[in-house]
Order: C-alpha cells, then structure tokens, then sequence
C-alpha cells in the first residue's frame, strides 16, 4: 500500500511519480506539457496527481520551461465598466489557453503605467496586454519587446509603434453620433471626456494624447464641420476624470448663457454623472437636453428614459487581444496586424427631435 499524503503538506512531483509508479523525470514531462510519454503513462500520472490535489509550483516550472504561464494587463480604470469587460474576455480566451492573467491598474497616469510595465516584465510575464495613457511616451512599451516579450495594445493604437492592436472604430462611431443629434436640429452639443491638457482647453487634435478619445473628438468636429456649425471645438470638454470634475463642468455648460441642448459623454461613468447632475436639477431628458454616452453600460437600459449609447464590442476587444497575444507565443510571425472592430449605435429615448418640433411650430 502506498503511502498517504501527509496533512497539510504540498504534493510534490516526487510524490505524484511515486503514486503513479514512474521516475521523476517521467511525472515532470507529464506535468510540464512536455516530452513524449505513452497515454497509458500520462493517463495514471494525471490520475496520481489529481489523486494527490498535486499544484504545480509555478517558479519551478517557469525555470524549467522559461514560460510562467502568466499574461500582464496593464488598463487605463479598473473602475470603468468598459475595462472591467474588457479584462474579462481577456481572462475566458487566457484561460482557455492555460494562461492566468495579473492584472494592473495605470489610473491613465503614465509613471504609474511604466511601474506596472516594470513589475509585470521582473516576475517574468510571458506576454503583455496594455492600454497605454500617451501616445507620445512609448520607450516603456518598446522595453517590452526588447525583454523579448510579444505585446498588444487593448483599444488605443500607437502608430509609431510595431505592434499588434485591437480597437474599436471610434472616430466612425462618433461621427454617427454627432451626425444622428445634427439631423435630429441639434446645433449646441458638447463632448464632455475624461481627457486632459496642461491647460484643460481643448485647441488642436494632436493636444489629446489617448488615441481612441482623439479620434472621437476628430469625428465629432469633422461633422461639425460638414455641417457648417463652426464652433463645435469651443463645445469640447476635458478633464471630466472623477464625479466632482465631471459636476464641475457639467453644471458650467448647463449653466451658460448658451447651454447645450445635447451631451455627448465620452464613458458611463461620465454620463452616470451628467444625468444624475439633470435630475437634481429638474432638467428633463429629453426634452430639454439630450444625452447619449459611450459604451453600453448595463444602467443606461433601465433609466427613464434610457439611455443612446455606442456599444462598444469590448468584451470582443479583450478576447481578441488575448488571442493575438497567444498566437504570439505560440510563435506566429507576421506583420503586426491592427485590428478594428465595428461599434453599433443603440438608439433609445434620450435624444429629442428637435428638427421634427420647429416643424411642427412652423406649421402652426
């Protein structure tokens, strides 16, 4: 009779190989996903080891392997729902690979960014996923690749960089946005975004350093200018980064001489604040301003009115990323390929008509 497991005591590779009756070296092929062994081999050393609640100790394995099994994330808000479920199709496709995910949290500031990069790449990541603050400030990114490590960029592109991304196609998607409240008689509408600038003015598209939020703003004032509205930049809002700077600005614009008669927020979380803002102070939605937001956040479907929203394909994009990463360490060599997914545009009832009410008082 073999002997039991003490209590309390981790089951080594030793243990397991002297269960299923085989040398050491044999369980570590076994349990490393390495080597060639016979089924009837594997079979009893997988039963030994599950026998044995037998955990793989991941230092030892990554020494022998130069694998960790581990992907880093590095993401601008944790506490943004976008993020949250971009890190989850990020963990299902990284599971199903065999790979465990350590995640960090930049707070779109950059020092903290290039920390989280330098601690994921010293515990030996095998890869990175990262949704970098600037564009401008990349010599950490490239770092990455020097460690010889694959990385991918999650929702924001850099084109001075050679490597593979995923993102949404925000400056379509702001375009319809802008485009759907111009034919509906809207003329005052702002982008309220989270974005900032050393003066917290927006001036010139190459101000805004996170890719994804200039080309919103590139979309948004492309219409504006098609359309023959030429003071849509004044209308652009920056530094909405947390519920009191979001209130600070809301309340200048609902409270100036020209209000807004439309909102677009550039995240849920922004325009959680806008319509909370509208309701304490009694103004109606729609009817006196119209709000839409970015990302299909699961509150925008129950208020009332719901909200219009730009769904973004953000469990798609971490999926996605992963995969690429994956392939990556699987050893696919190609170009670096730049994917981008389509957004889709929910309509709902936040957005008044205000063509179709001049109609009507023409008519009258």
């Amino acid at each position: 009779m073999k002997e039991s497991q003490p209590k309390n005591s981790a089951a080594t590779v030793a243990d397991v190989a002297r269960s299923a009756g085989v040398s050491k070296a044999t369980a570590a092929r076994v349990l490393g996903g390495y080597g060639t062994v016979s089924e009837k081999v594997r079979d009893a050393v997988k039963r030994a080891a599950k026998a044995l609640d037998y955990r793989p100790n991941e230092l030892a394995r990554s020494m022998t392997t130069g694998r960790s099994g581990t992907i880093g994330v590095v993401v601008g808000d944790i506490e943004n729902p976008f993020f949250g479920s971009a890190v989850r199709g990020i963990s299902d496709a990284a599971r199903a690979a065999g790979f465990n995910v350590v995640l960090a949290n930049s707070g779109e500031d950059i020092d903290v960014e290039r920390a989280a990069i330098k601690t994921l790449v010293a515990k030996r990541v095998d890869g990175l996923i990262v949704s970098p603050a600037r564009e401008n400030e990349v010599g950490h990114l490239q770092d990455i690749s020097r460690a010889g490590r694959p990385l991918v960029l999650l929702d924001r592109a850099i084109a001075t960089l050679d490597v593979d991304s995923v993102a949404a196609d925000d400056r379509e998607a702001a375009e319809a946005v802008t485009r759907l409240l111009v034919t509906r008689g809207h003329r005052h509408i702002a982008y309220v975004t989270a974005c900032d600038t050393p003066t917290h003015l927006y001036e010139r598209p190459s101000d805004i350093l996170t890719a994804s939020v200039r080309e919103r703003i590139e979309g948004f004032l492309h219409v504006g200018e098609e359309e023959g509205i030429a003071d849509m930049p004044q209308w652009v809002r920056l530094g909405a980064t947390t519920p009191e700077a979001t209130r600070r600005l809301t309340l200048g614009l609902l409270n100036a001489k020209t209000p807004p008669s439309a909102i677009i927020a550039s995240d849920s979380l922004i325009a959680l604040e806008i319509f909370k803002i509208a309701r304490e102070l009694g103004i109606a939605i729609p009817h006196t301003l119209s709000l839409m937001t970015f990302h299909d956040a699961a509150w925008t479907a129950v208020t009332t009115p719901p909200v219009t929203v730009v769904r973004q394909p953000v469990y798609e994009l971490g999926e996605a990323a992963a995969r690429m990463l994956i392939e990556r360490l699987n050893g696919e060599e190609c170009p670096a390929r730049r994917v981008v997914i389509p957004t889709q545009l929910i309509e709902r009832g936040s957005i008044a008509d205000l063509a179709r009410g001049k109609a009507r008082k023409l008519i009258g």
